[in-house]
């Protein structure tokens, strides 16, 4: 890419399918192309300069389409809508999200009645890995039917995995603002520590796929933090306030990471 375009180079080689563009280079061109009439226009010459076949192939199918798309409905409102979330979200998602949220609500609901944990409140221990649960359910293979139109399409890799990342967060982060500000427990306490984990999650899932990173994370924190939590019933170091200092490095090494290989969300293996 030359500045804000495509170069020269790449539109000429994406026209005659040139084998030397990078898969990095294609996914980009054709992510720009969506937004980017110009261009487009300058695509659709190169085409005719350089192809006429596929150039007349085109025309031959669009003067067959150009009658039909003239009298075809237009997409209804709710319709739209729903195309618009579905850049946000997948179907599979919609119950991992409410499993997610009716965990809080249980933690919740513990905490109040005062069952189990000592000094420790289980909205605070469980915070910093829910979200994690929504992120692997969005960009599961197992989940997503279309997974693999979705890992192909232009504008899948990491613009897809930060956006349906956010989707998860805009519905986690809220249910547990308001079940720690119910049981008294602070945002200081848990959010650091779950952007961590979230961004963990993704860097991980650059090298071995974000449903493998989010259950060895997950995991990992079962053993390390949960079990000796519900041993020694009081706060661990890790959701203390001395703690944060070591979320935050945490959190700027996960960005990094994710920042560093983000060409790597383009393949089906983030999928796994």
């Amino acid at each position: 890419m030359n500045g804000e375009h495509a170069s020269a180079r790449i539109i000429e080689g994406y026209a005659r399918g040139a084998k030397d563009l990078g898969a990095d280079e294609v996914w980009a061109v054709e992510a720009h192309l969506e937004e980017c009439r110009g261009c487009r226009d300058r695509l659709s010459a190169a085409v005719g300069a350089e192809v006429p076949v596929v150039a007349s192939l085109v025309d031959t199918v669009w003067s067959g389409l150009e009658p039909r798309l003239a009298v075809t409905a237009t997409m209804p409102r709710r319709r739209r809508r729903s195309a618009r979330l579905s850049g946000w979200l997948t179907p599979a998602m919609a119950p991992w999200l409410a499993m997610v949220v009716g965990v809080t609500l249980l933690a919740l609901l513990l905490d109040l009645v005062g069952t189990g944990l000592g000094q420790v409140s289980l909205v605070l221990l469980l915070a910093p890995v829910l979200p994690v649960l929504g992120v692997a359910a969005s960009w599961s293979r197992g989940l997503d039917p279309a997974y693999e139109l979705t890992a192909s399409a232009p504008r899948a890799g990491l613009y897809l995995v930060l956006r349906r990342t956010a989707a998860v967060l805009a519905v986690v982060v809220p249910a547990l603002l308001l079940a720690g500000w119910v049981t008294g427990v602070t945002a200081a306490q848990w959010l650091l520590p779950c952007l961590a984990f979230t961004t963990t999650t993704l860097a991980l899932g650059g090298l071995v796929g974000v449903t493998r990173a989010a259950v060895w994370l997950m995991a990992g924190w079962a053993v390390v933090v949960v079990a000796p939590t519900v041993a020694a019933g009081r706060t661990p170091f890790a959701l203390r306030t001395d703690g944060m200092p070591v979320w935050g490095l945490i959190l700027l090494l996960g960005t990094g990471v994710v920042i560093a290989r983000r060409g790597a969300y383009c393949v089906l293996g983030a999928h796994r």
